[in-house]
């Protein structure tokens, strides 16, 4: 299979290589690239038939250069960090990834399994992703949300967590911004950001899946979050939460 390489990591980059060599013979990289514009001019014109894409990439992510190809006749596997907005769509476009490090096995098995795949079956696949992506993922979608002073702004990959106070719910967002309270209770911020990559894991919290640092095993359980805050897990949800994140 002609295969492209794109990853802005040169150590990412390197390492596959050498694995595909070593424990994938039926891959022939014609490309390495290291930035989204050189990889759209290597698969318009070399035409791949497989391409390793790193999804976390500065100027241009992997979503926009998919966007920006002439077209998509070629299987993606995608190469990212724990990324739960990516992975949602990723996993609802029924696309392969693999995550850093990258896991021999699991990488000759993605390698196999892209050689059945059909060029129409791929660019369904693809089109598939893109058009999630604009219906569901882009992430600087931005919400007007009513405090007690007016309007306030905010986009839902600001926000780590959300904590319900009565009839109001507090916004806990990424730094340097103080939290909001805003006049929307949780279950109305739930509607909001739920296909956003949040999670309900008890009456009073609502988490962002992606600033998730670690859960801790118990009752319940407990969700330490990129901000050290310790957020619980009710009983009740213990299960659902721990379904939801086994599929990322």
């Amino acid at each position: 299979m002609r295969t492209i390489i794109v990853d802005d990591e040169k150590h990412s980059r390197d390492a596959l290589l050498m694995m595909l060599e070593r424990y994938c013979p039926q891959v022939t990289v014609q490309a390495v690239c290291s930035n989204g514009a050189d990889a759209i001019t290597a698969i318009n014109e070399l035409q791949p038939q497989l391409i390793f894409l790193d999804v976390e990439m500065p100027g241009m992510d992997g979503f926009e250069v998919l966007e920006a190809c002439h077209h998509h006749d070629f299987v993606v596997i995608f190469i990212t960090a724990y990324d739960q907005y990516a992975l949602q769509a990723i996993h609802h476009s029924a696309l392969d990834y693999l995550l850093k490090p990258i896991d021999i096995q699991e990488l000759k098995d993605a390698v196999e399994k892209a050689g059945t795949q059909t060029s129409a079956d791929s660019t369904d696949k693809v089109d598939n992703l893109l058009l999630f992506l604009q219906q569901h993922m882009y992430q600087d979608e931005r919400l007007a949300l009513p405090t007690m002073e007016g309007l306030r702004m905010v986009a839902a990959k600001n926000i780590i967590y959300c904590k319900s106070a009565g009839i109001q719910t507090k916004l806990h967002l990424q730094e340097p911004e103080k939290p909001v309270m805003v006049c929307r209770t949780l279950l109305e911020m739930e509607e909001w950001l739920s296909d956003k990559g949040f999670f309900r894991v008890h009456n009073s919290f609502l988490i962002n899946l992606s600033f998730m640092d670690k859960y801790i095993k118990g009752d319940g359980g407990e969700i330490i979050m990129c901000d050290g805050y310790s957020v619980p897990v009710a009983r009740e949800k213990k299960h659902d939460f721990l379904l939801r994140i086994e599929r990322l």
